[in-house]
């Protein structure tokens, strides 16, 4: 490994659909960014042969000319391929109360089933080095509700 790697994996990649559309800011600097909920559904027979379907929520964030394309292109219920890392990130709710919120912050998208079954794919256009580096830090984000929906 080289010498700044750690020996650890933070990767994540989910096929779900969209809760809502996206909602697409400006940083004070005129960053694009983008928040958008998916949901995944896992299936599974219960102890008494039931088939039971659990679905799981997933926050995603996505940056500049990805947080662009999908305000433009994603809708409430499209299904999309998103792969990115984990974060945390901490804030303060209405009520003063200090929360973590842990999301995928996306830096490839495929969007699925679109016209004519050809797929559209998108990705930060910034070189992965520099990417880290010119990303506003988690921080300047504006704080939500509590429910990513």
């Amino acid at each position: 490994m080289s010498s700044g790697s750690s020996g650890t994996v933070n990767k994540v990649i989910l096929i779900g659909r969209l809760g809502k559309s996206p909602e697409v800011r400006y940083t004070t600097e005129g960053t694009a960014v983008a928040n958008f909920s998916l949901a995944t559904d896992e299936t599974f027979t219960d102890r008494a042969g039931d088939k039971q379907r659990r679905t799981q929520w997933h926050r995603i964030v996505v940056w500049k000319r990805l947080a662009e394309v999908a305000g433009e292109f994603l809708t409430s219920g499209k299904q999309v391929f998103v792969e990115g890392s984990l974060r945390s990130r901490k804030w303060e709710d209405r009520q003063g109360i200090q929360r973590t919120t842990f999301e995928v912050v996306a830096t490839r998208m495929v969007m699925l089933g679109s016209k004519n079954g050809v797929r559209q794919e998108a990705e930060n256009s910034s070189a992965k080095s520099t990417a880290r580096q010119n990303e506003p830090k988690p921080e300047e984000v504006p704080p939500e509700d509590d429910l990513p929906f």
